[in-house]
């Protein structure tokens, strides 16, 4: 059995996208001084491999492994399955945010959204995969156990 699933941050590429364009209203503003043009740039080229390092969530179970990943693979995480003790739906609470960050439950790996699989092993630890299919992804480990 496998499962894949890859969730997208839209709000995350709006954000981005709108503060490109801030950025280069200001440019134009204080009339594309050299000094902010390479300023602009800098920003730019931050926000872009922001956005490509982390503006999606792909989670994979295999018949082995569980493993989670963003964007073009930044980040991969895989886990046996036959490590994995439990499995459950969460809420996280808004102010955990998005991205890596360490909970009061554990490592959350998020890109969008409250939603998530808090996931607990055989060691004892718990970690959270943020994901808007938290349905089919328990289905998933479930199944697999």
């Amino acid at each position: 059995m496998t499962y894949k699933h890859t969730q997208s941050d839209t709000l995350m590429k709006i954000v981005l996208g709108l503060t490109l364009c801030l950025l280069l209203i200001i440019s134009a503003v204080n009339g594309w001084q050299t000094t902010f043009l390479l300023s602009m740039g800098g920003a730019t080229l931050l926000i872009l491999l922001v956005l490509y390092l982390f503006g999606s969530l792909t989670v994979e179970i295999t018949d082995e492994e569980l493993q989670h990943w963003f964007g073009p693979g930044f980040w991969k995480k895989s886990y046996l399955l036959q490590d994995i003790e439990s499995a459950e739906i969460v809420r996280n609470c808004w102010i955990y945010g998005w991205g890596i960050r360490l909970t009061p439950h554990g490592w959350l790996y998020n890109v969008s959204g409250l939603d998530a699989v808090q996931i607990q092993l055989r060691s004892g630890r718990k970690f959270r995969i943020g994901t808007d299919d938290a349905e089919g992804l328990t289905a998933a480990l479930q199944h697999a156990a």
